[in-house]
């Protein structure tokens, strides 16, 4: 007869894996680096095209963070942000392995680091970062991003939805 191992014992064997929590950081790296790749063989710097009324895509550089914060601040930056990403990575890392088995934070940790370490590649291979998607209204744009940025922005709200269930399951 199987001997079953008690819950918490479990959560730390084959649960507590952090392979499946890097491979969707690992999705996210290639679908984002694969879009940039394409974009920049496509496109010139500054280059657009229409795609429907509101949303174009365009070939733009970032040397700072989110809506180029610090892009014009000498080139301490990128190191500056290379090393945050990393060590996001790292924290993020630590995070998976003692959280594995649960499912909406780690995804949600997962696609904030993939989303960060496909902006390091960026800095590191480039100096800067590769933006794409612009998407706007009348004559007010957003500024332009690219699927690692995304990937940031829905792990942030998965993160936030995530506390709000658990805070709820609490009371």
């Amino acid at each position: 007869m199987a001997k079953t191992l008690p819950k918490q014992s479990r959560s730390n064997g084959a649960s507590g894996t952090l392979a499946p929590w890097l491979g969707v950081a690992v999705i996210v790296i290639l679908a984002d680096q694969l879009t940039k790749i394409a974009i920049n063989k496509v496109f010139s710097y500054g280059e657009g095209r229409v795609i429907t009324p509101f949303f174009n895509l365009v070939l733009v550089y970032n040397k700072g963070a989110a809506f180029s914060f610090l892009s014009a601040a000498g080139g301490w930056q990128r190191w500056a942000f290379t090393a945050l990403g990393v060590v996001a990575a790292l924290v993020i890392c630590y995070l998976l392995k003692r959280h594995a088995t649960q499912k909406l934070f780690c995804t949600a940790l997962a696609l904030i680091m993939g989303g960060a370490l496909g902006n390091v590649i960026d800095r590191l291979l480039y100096g800067h970062v590769i933006d794409f998607l612009d998407f706007h209204v009348g004559g007010w744009h957003w500024p332009a991003f690219n699927l690692a940025d995304s990937a940031i922005c829905i792990g942030a709200a998965l993160l936030v939805f995530d506390e709000l269930r658990r805070v709820r399951g609490a009371r």
